[in-house]
């Protein structure tokens, strides 16, 4: 167990900054060109997974009940990342479209690369923002899902997600034998729907129409808006064009690692359309110690869907007992979720294994999902 007084010394914070080094790494790559632009992607996606090898696992726990005094310095990074990636996202439009010696390709990689930052540090830093009781915080994770033009992620992932994840209404959960190529048109529509509905029946229990100012899609269509209209200000139509390359990469990402949090997993349903409460068992838990600098702890997703108001460093490590284990972090996982036969020769016999060991009253999976999981509108 670490201390409270542990967290509160900077020192230990330090390893978690490790994404501020793509910032100047991206402006770098933008200044020289060439074959210089794949470093971005390649150092997030395969430097942490070498570095996930070199630094093994990290299954030391905070004190859970830590206050937010002494988390200042984790707190304070994801402050900060918002108005970092808002000034590098749009110098770069303006730099990509003010300057000649990037070609057309050029460009593309680089805001590729930018998808990947956008996407990788900044969806993920939003999530951790919109747990939070702050108002600014909050205000943080809404300008960085703006910018990836997914603002609706806030309202599915709080309002749809964590209630129903492991269930039939919950749209994020891969289903098993469900490949990323057909979970990833699904999920970009049924989330926007699940999103829209939930804000609009939040609104209808309190007697108000969809159209009340209250309902935050105003808030989300509004900072898209000025985000893309700022896009093409800065960079004209290469500027907006910019923008939504990167945009799409962004989302891209996060999908890729929304396949991979749940794959196959299911919570058991108790009759009358109610399911067990969410248990650490009910998300894949990665405990690699560099990608979970990287990604905030993110990995440790067992724990955020048990305590879902827990700050990324108290975030708790679970063992095989309590929670199943990734063979290897996102950087990896990702990666062979875009091939889905390798993806199901890694993952199934895990998922099938899980089963057993949680679940080993059900006998036959298949009867019982058709039993368990009516189709949501039924």
């Amino acid at each position: 167990m670490i201390a409270s007084g542990t967290l509160s010394d900077w020192k230990s914070a330090i390893p978690f900054w490790v994404s501020f080094l793509l910032i100047p790494l991206i402006w770098a790559t933008a200044a020289v060109g060439g074959w210089w632009l794949l470093l971005v992607p390649l150092l997030t996606w395969w430097a942490f997974a070498v570095l996930d090898r070199l630094t093994g696992l990290n299954e030391d726990n905070a004190d859970p009940n830590a206050p937010d005094d002494v988390l200042q310095w984790y707190v304070l990074l994801t402050k900060l990342w918002a108005p970092a990636q808002f000034l590098t996202l749009y110098g770069l439009i303006w730099y990509a479209s003010h300057s000649d010696h990037l070609s057309g390709l050029e460009k593309f990689g680089l805001f590729f690369g930018m998808g990947v930052v956008s996407g990788t540090i900044g969806i993920n830093y939003s999530h951790e923002l919109m747990h939070q009781s702050s108002r600014l915080e909050r205000w943080f994770g809404d300008v960085l899902l703006a910018m990836v033009l997914y603002s609706h992620f806030r309202s599915e992932h709080l309002l749809v997600h964590h209630r129903y994840v492991g269930t039939p209404r919950d749209p994020v959960t891969a289903r098993y034998n469900e490949g990323f190529h057909r979970f990833y048109p699904r999920v970009l529509w049924q989330c926007l729907v699940s999103a829209f509905k939930a804000e609009r029946d939040k609104l209808a229990r309190k007697g108000q129409p969809w159209t009340n100012r209250k309902n935050p899609f105003w808030r989300y269509w509004a900072l898209q808006g000025g985000m893309m209209l700022l896009a093409f200000v800065i960079g004209g139509w290469l500027g907006l064009a910019l923008f939504l390359l990167q945009a799409g990469v962004a989302i891209w990402q996060l999908e890729l690692v929304n396949y991979v949090e749940h794959y196959g997993l299911t919570r058991k349903h108790l009759g009358d359309g109610k399911y067990e409460h969410v248990l650490p068992r009910h998300s894949w838990n990665a405990s690699q110690k560099a990608s979970n600098w990287l990604l905030i702890n993110l990995q440790r997703h067992s724990d955020h869907h048990y305590k879902p108001n827990r700050r990324f460093p108290l975030l708790q490590h679970h063992t095989q007992d309590a929670a199943p284990q990734l063979p290897y972090g996102y950087p990896v996982m990702t990666i062979a979720a875009m091939f889905p036969h390798l993806w199901r020769r890694v993952m199934n016999p895990r998922v099938r294994e899980w089963r057993r060991h949680y679940y080993p009253e059900i006998s036959d999976w298949q009867l019982y999902n058709k039993a368990a999981n009516p189709p949501p509108n039924a």
